[in-house]
């Protein structure tokens, strides 16, 4: 049988019209994360099996306590991630359109304002403007990350090439049609991005929220340091920044499947 040389630059199963297997090494780089989350969480149980925790350390990590604040740090996470995505992206869209891009400025210019402030300082103005509580917390949340998901609507709808948009202007599609269909699938890479940004800060930022009644898993930190309980503080960084990097594992996940096909 003779051998047929693979074109250089070319995979040999475009030659052949098989495709070469993805799935082993993405299963492979899905199941990194989980796997080091959960050592690592075995290591603080067996940590935490070897204290003789007194009294305080004992009542501040119950399982109760550490479900309660992992389950609103998920709610803070989440629900201010939704309420940034419909707002940012609309918002993207409209400022990229020719009759209202005069607004870019001042629009980039009110959610640069909310970074340029510090997190913490963020939390207290809005505690002081509105109140404190899960809701206000929310609000807070949704104006120091909104910006990311913003910044990268407009940069994703600003980098399709004007040939494609006017080619689907001359197939017939109204401008809704090139929007909905050319503009926004091409511009899903980089809006999915910010996206994931914006989460990842709000997951961080939530643990402030302690700070004005928003509860969270800053509230096991905070326990441990207003008690001087060095074993509760190490804790809860511990949970903190396991369930961080859960929250990017899955937010990969998902940016790996919402992401077109061929992009």
């Amino acid at each position: 049988m003779a051998f047929v040389p693979e074109p250089a630059g070319v995979p040999q199963a475009a030659v052949t019209g098989v495709a070469a297997p993805r799935w082993p090494g993405r299963v492979a780089r899905y199941a990194t994360v989980p796997l080091l989350i959960t050592f690592a969480l075995i290591l603080l149980y067996i940590y935490l099996g070897a204290q003789e925790l007194d009294s305080i350390e004992a009542r501040l990590l119950t399982r109760e306590k550490i479900t309660a604040a992992a389950t609103r740090h998920l709610w803070l996470s989440t629900v201010s991630t939704f309420f940034v995505i419909a707002i940012a992206v609309p918002l993207g869209i409209m400022l990229t359109r020719p009759l209202t891009k005069r607004l870019t400025p001042l629009f980039l210019g009110l959610a640069n304002g909310g970074q340029t402030v510090p997190s913490i300082g963020v939390l207290v103005l809005f505690a002081l403007w509105f109140g404190i509580g899960f809701k206000y917390t929310i609000i807070a949340l949704v104006a120091y990350a909104i910006l990311p998901v913003l910044r990268n609507t407009m940069v994703g709808l600003e980098q399709v090439d004007p040939f494609i948009i006017e080619a689907g202007r001359g197939m017939g599609l109204t401008k809704l049609g090139v929007l909905t269909r050319l503009e926004l699938p091409l511009a899903v890479p980089v809006i999915l991005a910010g996206v994931r940004t914006a989460l990842i800060i709000n997951v961080g930022t939530a643990t402030l929220a302690t700070f004005v009644n928003g509860g969270g898993l800053g509230n096991i930190i905070n326990g441990g340091l207003t008690s001087g309980r060095d074993v509760v503080t190490f804790t809860g960084a511990v949970l903190t920044a396991a369930f961080a990097l859960f929250i990017d594992w899955l937010a990969g996940i998902a940016e790996d499947f919402l992401r077109p096909k061929g992009l």
